[in-house]
């Protein structure tokens, strides 16, 4: 049995299209993204990933000024171990964003693998 390589995974969000969120019908929506691996969750592309790699969720979300941030889908998609970790890169794809089970726009996403360095002295 193959050990799953240790390293970074970079995730990498190109586009979004056709994001909707009928509560903000003053203004335009400002959208971010929380990305979550198990039991980690972070607000940024990068995060370390050891051991076998199964779903990822990008939650999209409206940040607003004078109330709580809303929720405008999310989209679930489970990486391909073998071409991240042994290319070292996933090509932009396209992933439907759903909120319950209503599609409510499109994520592209790339992802990039960089493998942890171990040196020995």
């Amino acid at each position: 049995m193959a050990r799953m390589p240790h390293g970074t995974l970079e995730v990498l969000l190109v586009r979004a299209k056709g994001l909707d969120n009928s509560a903000d019908f003053l203004s335009n929506i400002d959208p971010y993204v929380i990305l979550t691996y198990r039991t980690q969750q972070h607000r940024s592309t990068v995060a370390i990933v050891a051991g076998n790699v199964s779903e990822l969720n990008l939650w999209i979300m409206d940040k607003d000024t004078y109330t709580e941030d809303d929720f405008l889908g999310e989209a679930r998609f489970t990486v391909p171990v073998e071409p991240v970790f042994y290319e070292g890169s996933l090509l932009v794809t396209a992933y439907n964003v759903v909120k319950g089970e209503d599609y409510r726009g499109e994520i592209r996403v790339a992802l990039t693998f960089t493998p942890e360095v171990n040196i020995h002295i």
